[in-house]
């Protein structure tokens, strides 16, 4: 088998603050093979977009550090690169679209002048050139009349219209990644599915690899290969997205599945007045936190165990890991 394109092992992200230290992203690894879709999971505070901006060396300098692992690209260690080396990639090899385009586009600036910027910065276009590659990359997104909407603002778009010049940045220097934080965030349903059909249009013309971050498992569903589940900073199940939606294997997974509305459930009329199912509590603080597992004060299968030592990472399936005591124990997960 060929060597994935990333490989990030036992990252250690910590933020630095009045109150304490801040562990972010405590001990993760995954890797991205070339061309497929990982998806990253879990509840907001577990660390999937610090995971990302850790790959992306884009942490805060005043508050934040990467204090330990490892990030390869193509057999290169990022985390050891100068500042110089990391400009040359970020933007180009690995691309990021973020949550909020509002807040990451430049409101002063046509966004025909922002995506022609990245092009003419990595690939030493002259300006001409830029601007007709900026305005091809627009239509490659499906926003029509090109040469008009090129000479337009952030503010002038809608919030779909806003993602897809997002998209169209990540994408314009041919990424060999692009890593996707929340980017259906805040649209509508209709545009949501607009924008996930053109990431993955954009990513098979490419041949990119997708790092995909998300709490939206529907969204999983349909677009991941392979799944990791992230809780309080760390990696607790790891799997197939077949094998994780067949059959999760950690209480936190199952937590996230169960909570998720069915429609078969909302049309029965005998469990019309049933709540949703909800994970009880709330993701911990990551300041200074206590030993064990740290999904145990929520998790219905805790045992002592789990209080005292954090569980290790074991292959449970083929392919499929995960970090439980009671994994092997817990009970056939009931569907409605």
């Amino acid at each position: 088998m060929s060597a994935p394109v990333l490989a990030v092992s036992d990252l250690h992200t910590h933020f630095f603050t009045r109150d304490g230290v801040v562990k972010a992203v405590d001990g993760v690894s995954l890797s991205l093979d070339r061309g497929e879709t990982l998806g990253i999971v879990g509840e907001s505070g577990c660390g999937k977009s610090v995971t990302a901006l850790s790959v992306m060396r884009l942490l805060p300098p005043q508050s934040g550090r990467t204090v330990s692992g490892s990030v390869v690209f193509e057999g290169k260690e990022l985390l050891l690169l100068d500042a110089k080396e990391m400009r040359a990639i970020r933007g180009n090899r690995i691309s990021m679209i973020f949550q909020e385009p509002m807040t990451s586009l430049n409101p002063v600036m046509t966004v025909g002048r922002q995506i022609a910027e990245t092009v003419a910065l990595h690939q030493d276009l002259p300006r001409r050139a830029a601007l007709d590659r900026a305005t091809e990359m627009l239509a490659l997104v499906r926003i029509p009349d090109t040469r008009r909407r090129a000479g337009e603002y952030p503010h002038q778009l809608s919030g779909g219209m806003r993602q897809r010049i997002m998209i169209a940045i990540a994408m314009a220097c041919t990424p060999t990644i692009l890593i996707a934080d929340e980017p259906t965030t805040a649209l509508d349903v209709t545009i949501q599915a607009q924008i996930l059909d053109l990431m993955l249009e954009m990513k098979e013309r490419s041949g990119a690899a997708v790092m995909l971050i998300t709490h939206d498992l529907g969204v999983i569903a349909e677009t991941a290969q392979r799944v990791v589940v992230m809780y309080a900073g760390r990696k607790v199940e790891e799997a197939s997205a077949k094998a994780l939606f067949a059959r999760p294997r950690h209480p936190y997974t199952r937590g996230l599945m169960t909570s998720i509305p069915r429609l078969n459930r909302a049309l029965d009329e005998s469990m019309r007045s049933t709540r949703l199912t909800e994970i009880p509590g709330v993701v911990p603080s990551l300041i200074d936190m206590a030993g064990g597992c740290t999904f145990a004060p929520r998790c219905a299968h805790a045992s002592e165990q789990c209080r005292v030592a954090f569980p290790p990472q074991v292959e449970a399936a083929p392919g499929h890991f995960v970090a439980c005591w009671n994994a092997a124990a817990l009970p056939e997960m009931v569907r409605a």
